[in-house]
């Protein structure tokens, strides 16, 4: 009995010893006003935490004696010593603006500020603080918090509901948090530049999402820093103490202050000139080993910001080494007001745990840089509490409440006859705006055997050419999905009637896919396949890449009595195979049967124009004297497309592609079989691709598209079968590096064995432009390029074009030269769309495949 006793008195006291403490505070001014993430940290290690919003911090300390080291950028470090018991301590620190010390200097005529020499020095060693380390791991929490301080009450013209601002959080005048995350990611790095984030865990406000977990590090040691996403600025930003940074900044010495008896130099940051990416605010440099020691820096409009207004940073760096720095904290705060929305947020980094001899796998660095745990979204909110470095502000604990509380309830009641009855409700009634203008989509909203229908609108399906009159189309599409085993079934019926030839076409397309994603101890491998049927009666272009938008025809037959679009019919049955793998490998194979019928033109119609101009035939007349007789063709082909070095983000079900370094190559071949199912065709040609983008940054963006191809036999082969260069005759832009602006459509069309084709396009992004008062204002960029395709000496093109981008954000206007098989061509002007926002928009001018 004494033995259990004495057993159970150790245990007690052996818990007891072990028990942590916690220690909590307020950080102040010396005027009592809160300062908002300033840093704390226990002196001699990298354990530390940050203040929240209202300068409240806490931290976890087993028993012991620690010296506090409190810091915030622009006053001066304090440092408190504290005994720590089990129970909680309090320790509050109230700093006082930085005191900094001017260095006796003597002045003469012409001598310059002595923050040029200390930049200097800094950047002779940027080399070195880059990536000081072979290799080390640690821990980020990251906190994201996006608030709206108001909210129009349309948006686009669409009025908001009130609805809608209650499911957001918001409230009547559109205040509130609109999104809320936080996420506890391990980072791993290994040179020369292996990277890999693994997130441990994360949530969002109101949703089972993963949370946010950039940025990871910020590093001004690079000479062009990123900031979050390209599309901030493409160009990137050059760091106060990049290689060419004196070029670009001015430098105002402020002072000195000492910290463990180290000098630290305080530098002001100015732009030499407006409209370059450039930073404005303070750095801070070490005496001697001239290293960055914390920074101030904040970016505007003026330093060729988009989407956001403004974003500042606060970073502070601590030593993990006796000769290492890494950064401790780092705050990004953002503001954004654009169309009557006025938000603004912060991006909160703690690093902590840093490991600087870590031992990797076999195998870790692969092609997975962004890994999330399978459970990353399933932690408790005890854990949440307990690795949490940051306390949580008073609205950020509400939001959390409340959003997952609703998110819960409608989770829990999601497969509720109430519920589903209620989001089918919710849908409306199919009005004649529906069907005519807008189209509808209609769902089951069944999690277990979800089913959807939708319509494409009768009017956006008008259209109109010389050989079909004024044309009708209907389209409908039915999909089925099987959540269990990821698989998908698409039913599409297409219907098209031409009022004045009164022909009635008719195909559909049944489509099945599924996505596959298996685990195994290096992590986890996903596809995607697809099988395509398609059968009917179907209109179809000469030229499958369908280079002629049917609106743009609409507009020139009608107005100009110019008929681009040529046509044929066709009964036709295809089979498509497509599998996509995530080491960047797609491989793709198609059967294609088509009885082809010539059709000629029916009507003579146009609103306006020369009435005397006579339309042209209904076939490529550029290439052939006389339209093609009716025949049968029977084809068959495949395309593999690979992009080396691809890497992803992998989520606990699936794998999401984040580009390479290296281009992309494709691979097609296709054969013409005579006398399979009546077929009249025999040939066989290739085609090998490549092309890719490259930013360099301050100099622009350059994209790339070169093919090579040709007829390895051509002993029946009819006008639809030959290698079409894809042109373009109408004022809006075709894809810019699948086409040719200003070429003929079928006039250099070919059965050659071999030609050449190469796209190439600069978007200088702000450079140039932004030295010219009207374009660096309006922020109008310049873009300039070169398209041409070589068969022979009698047989070939080249254009040269330049122009603007970037206008209102969405437009981009090109002057195109041409030469056309060796003489002068046309000189035309090009609009379509490029910019910030231009960029992700198709012209609308094609239908073109991406092969």
């Amino acid at each position: 009995m004494m033995r259990i006793l004495l057993l159970i008195f150790t245990t007690a006291l052996v818990n007891l010893n072990t028990l942590a403490g916690k220690l909590s505070g307020t950080i102040t001014d010396d005027k009592g006003g809160l300062l908002p993430f300033a840093s704390v940290l226990v002196k001699g290690t990298t354990k530390g935490t940050t203040a929240n919003q209202h300068g409240k911090y806490f931290m976890d300390l087993e028993d012991g004696v620690y010296t506090i080291v409190c810091q915030y950028v622009g006053y001066t470090r304090q440092e408190k010593s504290i005994t720590i018991v089990a129970g909680t301590a309090i320790l509050d620190f109230h700093l006082s603006l930085l005191q900094t010390v001017m260095k006796e200097i003597v002045v003469r005529p012409g001598a310059e500020d002595p923050a040029y020499a200390i930049i200097r020095h800094a950047i002779k060693k940027r080399k070195d603080y880059q990536n000081p380390l072979d290799s080390f791991t640690c821990e980020a929490y990251i906190k994201t918090l996006i608030k709206t301080r108001k909210l129009p009450a349309k948006i686009f013209g669409k009025k908001m509901p009130d609805e809608d601002r209650k499911g957001m959080g918001v409230d009547s005048v559109g205040k509130g948090i609109i999104y809320l995350s936080e996420s506890l990611t391990k980072i791993a790095f290994k040179k020369p530049d292996k990277i890999k984030l693994e997130v441990l865990s994360g949530r969002e406000s109101g949703s089972n999402g993963f949370g946010f977990n950039f940025p990871t590090f910020i590093n001004f040691y690079e000479n062009n820093v990123n900031v979050f996403i390209t599309q901030l600025n493409p160009r990137g930003f050059v760091s106060p103490i990049a290689d060419g940074a004196l070029n670009y900044y001015r430098y105002k010495y402020l002072g000195s202050f000492f910290e463990d008896g180290k000098e630290i130099n305080q530098i002001r940051v100015m732009p030499r000139r407006k409209y370059e990416p450039l930073f404005t605010g303070t750095i801070n440099i070490t005496e001697g080993d001239w290293r960055i020691h914390s920074l101030d820096l904040f970016l505007t409009k003026e330093s060729q910001l988009e989407i956001i207004d403004t974003i500042s940073f606060k970073q502070i760096q601590v030593s993990v080494t006796k000769d290492v720095w890494r950064t401790k904290d780092q705050i990004v705060y953002f503001t954004f007001n654009r169309f009557g929305i006025d938000a603004t947020g912060n991006f909160l980094n703690v690093y902590n745990k840093y490991d600087v001899v870590p031992r990797f796998r076999k195998k870790y660095f692969n092609n997975v840089v962004i890994k999330y745990d399978t459970s990353v979204n399933k932690k408790t909110k005890a854990y949440w509490d307990s690795v949490r470095p940051v306390q949580l502000e008073p609205e950020e604990l509400n939001d959390y409440t409340t959003k997952d509380s609703i998110f819960k309830y409608q989770r829990d009641n999601s497969f509720s006859r109430q519920t589903i009855d209620s989001l089918r409700k919710k849908q409306g009634h199919i009005s004649l705006v529906n069907l005519m203008w807008n189209g509808f989509t209609r769902s089951n909203f069944d999690p277990k055997h979800p089913f959807s229908f939708s319509f494409q609108p009768l009017l956006k399906g008008l259209e109109y050419n010389t050989v079909e009159g004024l044309v009708m189309n209907l389209e409908a599409s039915f999909n089925k999905s099987f959540p269990v085993s990821k698989e998908r079934i698409s039913f599409t019926p297409h219907v098209r009637y031409g009022f004045s030839d009164t022909h009635l076409n008719a195909w559909a397309t049944l489509s099945f896919s599924r996505r596959t994603f298996e685990w195994d101890e290096d992590g986890g491998s996903a596809n995607r396949s697809s099988w395509s049927f398609m059968g009917g009666k179907r209109v179809s272009q000469f030229n499958k890449d369908n280079p002629i938008s049917p609106l743009m025809n609409s507009i020139y037959t009608l107005f100009l009595r110019d008929n681009f679009l040529k046509l044929y019919e066709n009964y036709f049955g295809g089979l498509t195979y497509i599998n996509r793998f995530d080491n960047g490998l797609r491989i793709a194979g198609d059967l294609l049967y088509e009885d082809r019928l010539p059709i000629n033109n029916s009507t003579n119609y146009s609103f306006t124009g020369d009435m005397n101009k006579p339309f042209t035939p209904n076939y490529p007349y550029e290439k052939t004297t006389a339209q093609f007789t009716r025949h049968r063709a029977f084809i068959t082909g495949f395309d593999v497309q690979f992009k080396p070095g691809q890497s992803y983000i992998e989520f606990p079900h699936n794998k999401m592609a984040l580009g390479s370094k290296y281009p992309t190559l494709s691979m097609s071949y296709h054969r013409g079989w005579e006398n399979i199912l009546g077929s009249d065709v025999n040939f066989d040609k290739w085609k090998f691709s490549l092309w890719d983008e490259v930013n360099f940054k301050l100099r622009g963006l350059l994209k790339y598209r070169f093919s090579i191809g040709g007829f390895l036999n051509s002993k029946s082969v009819f006008i639809q079968d030959f290698q079409h260069f894809n042109g373009n005759q109408t004022i809006l832009a075709s894809p810019y590096l699948n086409s040719f602006q200003i070429a003929p459509y079928y006039a250099n069309s070919t059965i050659a064995s071999f030609y050449a084709v190469g796209h190439i396009e600069h978007h200088f992004n702000g450079l140039i432009t932004n030295k010219i008062p009207f374009f660096r204002v309006l922020k109008w960029n310049l873009v300039g390029g070169a398209n041409a395709f070589y068969v022979n000496t009698a047989n070939n093109y080249f254009e040269i074009f330049g122009g603007l981008e970037n206008i209102l954000k969405l437009l981009r206007v090109d002057l195109v030269g041409s030469y056309l098989n060796g003489q002068t061509g046309l000189l035309a002007l090009r609009v379509g769309f490029g910019g910030l926002l231009g960029g992700a928009v198709s012209t609308g001018n094609n239908q073109m495949r991406p092969n």
